[in-house]
């Protein structure tokens, strides 16, 4: 309990410090060809489609990122915030993530996949209970390190990326069944 309520408060610290402009972290433009930021995101993305990963482009990586993460999650879930996706260890130059990534622990050019909350590697879509719609955050870090550990959970990520962070982003997708 103590551990998950710390990281909480760090995710939220983080989240203050980059939106009320107290903090040097740059500004990433993070964004889908597959939905707007707060819009729908398909069916094709959820468990009730395909449950593949949408396709996200980014910008604004600032100098001295060694690595790339994203984490996607429903903070509206009835039991607390559901992890959908934690990837990491994403090469800087890279500007975007193709549709239907692959689900293993480990690509071939080394990026990394956690262990989201269905207890499965890679991403696994929106699919809420029936009722109000659920926003899905997919957060982008850009970060001064890599993190060369395999099959973390997002509280996990956060602890190796603390005092690592150089920039942030997030895309929000609602869905509701």
């Amino acid at each position: 309990m103590k551990k998950s309520c710390s990281l909480f408060f760090i995710t939220l610290l983080f989240t203050i410090l980059i939106f009320a402009g107290g903090s040097n972290l740059k500004k990433i433009n993070l964004y889908s060809n597959n939905f707007e930021n707060n819009g729908y995101i398909p069916t094709k993305y959820t468990c009730e489609g395909k449950d593949i990963s949408p396709q996200l482009h980014w910008e604004g990586i600032p100098d001295g990122t060694k690595s790339i993460a994203i984490i996607c999650d429903d903070p509206d879930a009835p039991m607390g915030t559901w992890v959908h996706w934690v990837i990491y260890n994403i090469p800087p130059e890279s500007n975007s993530l193709k549709e239907d990534f692959p689900k293993v622990s480990k690509t071939e050019s080394g990026i990394l996949q956690g262990i989201n909350d269905f207890r499965k590697t890679g991403y696994g879509g929106p699919c809420p209970p029936p009722g109000k719609p659920h926003r899905y955050f997919f957060k982008i870090y850009a970060l001064d390190t890599t993190i060369d550990v395999k099959d973390l959970t997002k509280d996990k990520l956060l602890e190796k990326m603390e005092n690592h962070i150089l920039g942030y982003g997030e895309l929000i997708g609602l869905y509701k069944r």
